[in-house]
């Protein structure tokens, strides 16, 4: 048995060696101290990470004590399998997770420290925004996305509310700083967190608490963090208590990729890692797997100009592939319908080389761009050509207020311990319970160890309510359990659709959106939304068309109730297949770590790409040169996407209202350094080239069968 594991993991080792090139192998293997390891684009971090984990438990380090850390759940779902796949099972007790969802689990077990129920809920954004605008008394949704904005930048800083008012500048400034405090109260009432707290709470309780500082950097004997140039100041901190003096970690990250400044990331984390680790080992992953030789030369052009923390430069062994094109276009509809006969022509050219060819799907093109905005022209040029696309990014149909507003009902009636969605449901639509009677609802069920909905019905809540409160709140108990009981027996599509019907009505939400809304228009649109919802869930009562969440093709008819049990799964099921054959038009900040084989950069103009205000650019003034430097950084990210050919488009004309104005290209075109006699290609020529091409050898192949005939 022995003798067994021993050749198992010589055969792990042999297998994990043979994938990895020498700088991945120092890395690996590095298991001792502190490691920054310096990930070009498409060099392998994930790679790396993950055959560190197994290097980590191959050495006998226990998988329950490694945790790899990184920014979004689809980042942590995809090293969680690329780990499964190199050590098995093991890779299920590794905690590979967010940011946020570590915050989560160590709040939960630390949350009494710091005076938090371990049953808090968590607040999602929108859940924020109503918070802060009943705490700031507005209606205004425009001034709360600003209060919203400046208390998350706030907490991103780690300062408290006293803190912000004492640093408070002018009258503006202030004003939110109180909204902040009165916003705090509102959460501490609820007990709740925002995700904000999911990072700051756990370093205030390991700062304050000397024993909780001291079990958690117990816990781990290795941590991973992927992207660690995306840190914040309060991550970091956090972090560095959670390793302890003995180090052992290991950051993963890019400095020539950090664009996210505006929300709190900073490069100085990089640069304080070797002054508070002396010990730290710092290992350059250059070699680059993913982009042509050509796509490296202008990222790495393009790039030269920002100062370097560890200097460093990608290389490929895939070849010089096709030049880099750079286009300029007459003005944006013009610039969109090149990029349509680009595409066009590049699937037609892949379609040539005959049946073997890759890379000619729509899946494989995208289209990238600085602004939301942008995307609107290169949408209608898509539609007219017939060619499907998807725009990354984009708001889900549940993320949408309205429609959580309703499921937090579903979720409610399904289960009366979900504290959150209890919190949303009584207070939306609002039926005069202020956030003074939940904080005393929320101290009762926590001193009675219930939940929120249990305490409506305990004999004793009276004494800590006024009776109009305690009616009120009783009032909507008894209305929840009287919808669930109706919602269980609305059996099949028309009675589904007709109770929900009249519970909408009761709840008399059609007013309330038309209340919540300024816009008479967005709140018509928000109702459709409310109809359309309605319908979809009607239908999965009826039986008569397939069921998403069953394996059967017909299932039988269902009551509401049941369906509304399904949920959270059938509004995954629902959103479209991320595979899907599509052309992907995305955002350079949406589209960081991902890869197609064909990208367009389009609009990249000054004022653009790099952004610069209004006000900066009606006053003459240059963009500040840290912006500047993290512009690059983003236009960076953007050309490594790129796999087999880039092209990047800029207007000689662009709309200012409804005026042309003549407009220049980016500064970084001319960075890139692509060579003059490469640069030009009239996509439309070539696909009428390419279409000419076709004609005759349909012709020849037409003559030929004729002359056998």
């Amino acid at each position: 048995m022995i003798f067994t594991q021993g050749r198992q993991r010589a055969t792990l080792s042999f297998f994990m060696s043979a994938q990895l090139n020498l700088p991945q192998l120092q890395a690996v293997h590095h298991l001792n101290g502190p490691c920054l390891v310096l990930a070009g684009a498409g060099s392998g971090k994930t790679r790396v990470i993950t055959h560190k984990i197994a290097q980590l438990i191959q050495s006998g380090v226990p998988a329950e004590r490694i945790a790899a850390i990184t920014f979004t759940n689809k980042a942590a779902s995809e090293m969680r399998e690329r780990a499964r796949q190199l050590v098995g099972k093991a890779a299920g007790s590794v905690r590979i997770c967010t940011f946020h969802a570590l915050g989560v689990w160590v709040l939960r077990q630390s949350a009494q420290a710091i005076g938090l129920s371990a049953q808090f809920s968590i607040m999602d954004a929108s859940d924020v925004h109503s918070l802060i605008k009943d705490a700031g008394g507005t209606t205004d949704k425009g001034e709360a996305n600003r209060w919203q904005w400046q208390i998350s930048g706030w907490k991103n800083q780690g300062l408290s509310p006293q803190a912000a008012l004492s640093q408070a500048q002018g009258d503006d400034d202030r004003t939110a700083a109180l909204v902040y405090e009165r916003y705090q109260e509102r959460l501490r009432a609820y007990q709740a967190v925002d995700f904000d707290d999911l990072i700051l709470l756990p370093l205030r309780a390991f700062e304050q608490h000397e024993e909780v500082r001291r079990h958690w950097e117990s816990v781990f004997d290795h941590i991973l963090v992927d992207e660690y140039q995306d840190t914040n100041a309060i991550q970091y901190e956090w972090l560095k208590l959670m390793v302890g003096p003995k180090g052992s970690f290991t950051a993963v990250g890019d400095d020539d990729q950090s664009i996210y400044g505006w929300r709190g990331a900073t490069l100085d984390n990089l640069k304080r890692l070797p002054e508070d680790f002396p010990a730290l080992r710092v290992i350059k992953l250059e070699q680059n797997y993913r982009s042509t030789t050509s796509i490296l030369q202008a990222a790495n052009q393009l790039i030269a100009p920002n100062p370097k923390l560890f200097p460093k430069r990608l290389f490929s062994e895939l070849g010089a592939g096709e030049p880099v094109r750079i286009l300029d276009a007459d003005h944006e509809e013009h610039e969109a319908d090149r990029v349509v006969a680009r595409i066009q022509s590049l699937r037609a050219g892949q379609q040539a080389m005959g049946a073997g060819a890759s890379f000619k799907e729509w899946k494989h093109f995208a289209v990238l761009y600085r602004a939301n905005h942008q995307a609107k022209v290169i949408e209608q040029a898509l539609r007219r050509a017939q060619i499907p696309y998807k725009v990354s990014g984009g708001q889900s149909f549940f993320e949408r207020t309205e429609i959580r507003d309703l499921c937090s009902w579903f979720r409610l009636w399904t289960n009366q311990d979900d504290d959150p969605a209890f919190l949303r449901a009584v207070t939306t639509p609002k039926r005069g319970i202020g956030h003074q009677t939940l904080e005393k609802l929320g101290q009762f069920a926590a001193s009675h160890h219930v939940s929120l909905f249990e305490a409506l019905f305990q004999n004793s809540l009276h004494t800590v309510l006024t009776g109009r409160a305690h009616e009120g709140l009783r009032h909507f108990g008894q209305n929840v359990n009287d919808w669930a009981y109706r919602a269980k027996h609305a059996v099949g599509q028309t009675a589904a659709l007709a109770f929900m019907m009249e519970w909408l009505k009761e709840l008399n939400y059609e007013q309330h959106l038309y209340e919540l809304e300024d816009n008479e228009r967005l709140a018509a649109s928000r109702w459709d939304n409310v109809l359309e919802f309605c319908n979809w869930m009607a239908r999965r009562c009826g039986g008569a068309e397939e069921d998403p969440t069953s394996l059967q093709l017909h299932t039988p008819e269902k009551s509401l109730l049941d369906v509304a049990q399904s949920i959270a799964l059938m509004s995954t099921l629902s959103e479209r297949d991320q595979d899907q054959n599509v052309v992907t038009l995305s955002t350079l900040h949406a589209a960081k770590g991902l890869e197609w084989p064909h990208v367009m950069l389009v609009g990249v103009n000054e004022g653009s790409l790099p952004f610069q205000s209004g006000d900066e650019s009606s006053a003459g003034l240059d963009i500040d040169p840290l912006r500047l430097q993290e512009e690059r950084r983003l236009m960076y990210v953007g050309i490594t996407r790129a796999q087999h050919t880039l092209l990047v488009s800029w207007c000689k004309r662009r709309k200012r209202g409804r005026e042309l104005q003549a407009a220049q290209p980016s500064r970084f075109i001319a960075e890139m350094a692509v060579p003059a006699d490469t640069q030009k290609e009239d996509p439309r020529a070539k696909l009428r080239a390419l279409r000419e091409e076709f004609a005759q050898r349909a012709a020849a192949t037409a003559a030929a069968i004729k002359d056998k005939d």
